[in-house]
């Protein structure tokens, strides 16, 4: 295991204030994240250092111990830490963000240079990122899910419709047909037996599509499973097959007519698109910057 330093700083804050709440306002992350520091610190020094007391944290002597040692060192780090902070003028704060891969390419990538900070991105699983941003180890994140933990807040900025997309060359003369006509089963019968496109993480919208549209879950195995929704845009550009996804990821491509948009469904499958933050950040107007990026792209 490798130790980290905010450990430490952790500690002392916890030692000084006596309180794992009182320490997370003070360090600026949630409690979950203050308490995540202190377990990892405990499992790397191999002892407990503090127990818990009528709402208070008591530090054990081997607690008084460490602090007394690392306590001169801290305070040197934070002193220079803020020295540093307030006489240079290139210092940048560094912002974490989490998001899928294809969010990221299509709004925030192509502005990444212009920040004036400097900018960690992570992709993952939305739960994971909630619980990353609720520890203090994310800033902000962009999910369509909201999270329960008391400690963030979520704010509605933008909606994606989930569609039905046919490459370019796609004949979707007969698919039309049926449709038109409300012959929904046969409809979904001749889709099954097209070339379909997708990827490993973009299952879900498909099953959602499905099941509101035709009342069953897909029980066919797409033709190409590809790194991402991105690769299936690519795939797709002025050729053959189908695939369901959201449709701000082809939007060039269905203006420049290399895949063309074949149904939204009967029942319109949106997804409501969110900013989520801790309720008490330093990054504010870091924050900010970026959802005004992602509210311009909207």
């Amino acid at each position: 295991m490798q130790i980290s330093l905010e450990w430490f700083r952790t500690f002392k804050t916890i030692y000084e204030t006596g309180s794992l709440t009182v320490s997370a306002r003070a360090l600026y992350i949630s409690q979950p994240g203050v308490s995540l520091h202190l377990n990892s610190l405990e499992s790397y020094v191999g002892y407990k250092l503090f127990d818990r007391a009528a709402r208070k944290m008591v530090p054990t002597e081997r607690a008084k111990v460490l602090y007394n040692y690392i306590l001169e060192a801290v305070n040197k780090l934070e002193l220079a830490e803020e020295h540093f902070h307030k006489s240079s003028e290139t210092n940048k704060s560094t912002i974490s963000v989490g998001m899928c891969l294809e969010t990221f390419q299509f709004t925030l990538e192509q502005y990444i240079s212009t920040l004036p900070f400097n900018v960690i991105i992570k992709f993952g699983e939305y739960t994971e990122m909630q619980e990353d941003l609720d520890k203090g180890l994310l800033d902000l994140i962009i999910t369509p899910q909201k999270g329960n933990q008391q400690n963030l807040e979520y704010k509605a900025f933008s909606k994606e419709r989930i569609i039905l997309v046919g490459g370019a060359k796609q004949d979707s003369a007969a698919f039309d047909k049926l449709i038109k006509a409300k012959k929904f089963a046969e409809a979904e019968q001749w889709l099954k037996q097209q070339i379909w496109y997708s990827s490993a993480g973009d299952v879900e919208n498909l099953r959602k599509f499905w099941h509101m549209n035709f009342s069953t879950h897909p029980d066919f195995k797409p033709n190409y499973i590809v790194p991402n929704k991105c690769s299936i845009v690519r795939c797709l550009s002025e050729g053959k097959g189908f695939a369901i996804i959201p449709d701000f990821l082809c939007r060039n491509e269905l203006k420049a007519g290399k895949v063309k948009e074949v149904w939204q469904g009967n029942n319109v499958m949106e997804n409501t698109l969110y900013f989520g933050k801790r309720k008490k950040t330093m990054y504010t107007e870091e924050i900010k910057l970026i959802e005004s990026l992602f509210e311009k792209e909207a």
